[in-house]
């Protein structure tokens, strides 16, 4: 069982039961499952067709399960993309694969970020799910640098059973994600 599972099971439950007065256990909220989503632009597309496979081969590498190519839904004759080309890559995670990349994330990518102050609060969705974009794949050390030919950034969703903003934050914070703290306008730290 993964560090994290048992810490959500252990420390994690108890404390969002207390902070939010929850009568039943089932009603602490909770990870369903965390989205990676590699987006790649139709110039890096139309230049290199082999950046699709870099793009799946970096996903694998980093989630240790199989990425799959996105696909277009229609043509765009300006971008030169036609219906069914691959313009990405993304995996979902759950299970233990879900716990574990999410204490890798936490605990080593994370703080390889340069000038890491804390992620940003703002992406959250109104419905307790977390948007997440990294810069570069790169941070995370399962990539081989030697190897990466282009930088490519990623969007990473954390979708939870949560039905508020707050509930979602408390729980995504409580498991360790490191929220920034907001400043106000006197330029004190909340």
């Amino acid at each position: 069982m993964s560090i994290l599972k048992e810490f959500y099971g252990k420390e994690v439950v108890p404390a969002l039961r207390e902070r939010f007065k929850y009568k039943n256990v089932m009603q602490v909220p909770r990870l369903q499952k965390i989205v990676l989503n590699m987006a790649l632009s139709h110039e890096k597309i139309n230049k290199d067709r082999k950046i699709v496979d870099e793009a799946i081969s970096a996903l694998t590498a980093i989630t240790g399960q199989k990425a799959v190519a996105t696909k277009a839904k229609n043509a765009i004759a300006n971008f030169k993309l036609r219906e069914g080309m691959s313009i990405g890559a993304k995996v979902t995670l759950h299970g233990e694969n879900m716990w574990e990349f999410l204490y890798r994330l936490i605990n080593i990518a994370l703080p390889r970020v340069r000038d890491f102050r804390g992620i940003p609060q703002r992406g959250f969705d109104r419905n307790g799910n977390y948007s997440l974009g990294i810069k570069e794949q790169t941070v995370f050390a399962e990539i081989d640098i030697e190897k990466v030919t282009q930088t490519l950034g990623m969007d990473i969703i954390f979708v939870t059973s949560a039905k508020t903003d707050e509930e979602g934050r408390a729980l995504l914070e409580t498991l360790g994600l490191p929220f920034r703290k907001q400043e106000t306008k006197s330029g004190e730290k909340h």
